[in-house]
């Protein structure tokens, strides 16, 4: 089985994720409220191992109030070895019916960024903030440090939303909305937002 490596950090960004729709599904086959949220705070801590060992996984070096995960665009092979080692983890750790959801949803989803999304681009995968420190104004800061990075790099960042209520949140930070769709396995909308690097 999978062993925790950022608890504290993944049983903050389950207090922050559990009511998205993408994750709803994710975990629909785990029987049980107990078993689903250990289940999802495994599938996010490892969200963050995998950001550490192929993106970037930014934790606030100061109070540590939450973590947001970015993927990097990886070479051919490494993002095919990045794929294989997520489907083992889910079918070892989860088993198939989270693994049978992950894949319907996110090939669904890749499709959608394919031409509508410059291929250099990083994305924002996951964010969240320990409740104790949630209402402060503090989740700009565990994007803007990154966004300061793809700007001077000259880079683009996206993200894919199933809250509407965080559209507003991410159009401060220069985020602005490409496409919404409806994903069939979820059978709810999401939006994709861009932000373009600036100068």
């Amino acid at each position: 089985m999978y062993t925790l490596k950022y608890q504290e950090f993944s049983e903050a960004l389950y207090q922050a994720l559990q009511p998205d729709p993408f994750y709803i599904r994710l975990l629909q086959s785990i029987p049980g409220d107990k078993e689903k949220q250990e289940a999802l705070i495994s599938y996010l801590d490892y969200s963050m191992y995998e950001a550490e060992k192929y993106g970037l996984l930014f934790i606030p070096g100061q109070h540590r109030y939450g973590a947001s995960v970015w993927s990097k665009p990886l070479s051919t092979a490494l993002e095919s070895e990045k794929g294989q080692e997520k489907k083992m983890f889910l079918k070892a750790n989860l088993g198939d019916g989270v693994l049978d959801a992950y894949v319907q949803m996110v090939d669904f989803m890749s499709t959608k960024v394919d031409g509508l999304i410059p291929a250099d681009a990083w994305y924002l995968s996951i964010v969240g903030i320990k409740p104790e420190f949630q209402g402060k104004g503090l989740g700009v800061g565990l994007i803007n440090e990154i966004l300061e990075k793809t700007d001077k790099l000259g880079l683009s960042t996206y993200l894919e939303t199933f809250t509407p209520r965080n559209i507003s949140f991410y159009n401060r930070l220069g985020y602005e909305e490409s496409a919404s769709f409806l994903e069939p396995v979820t059978n709810a909308t999401y939006w994709v937002m861009q932000r373009e690097a600036r100068g």
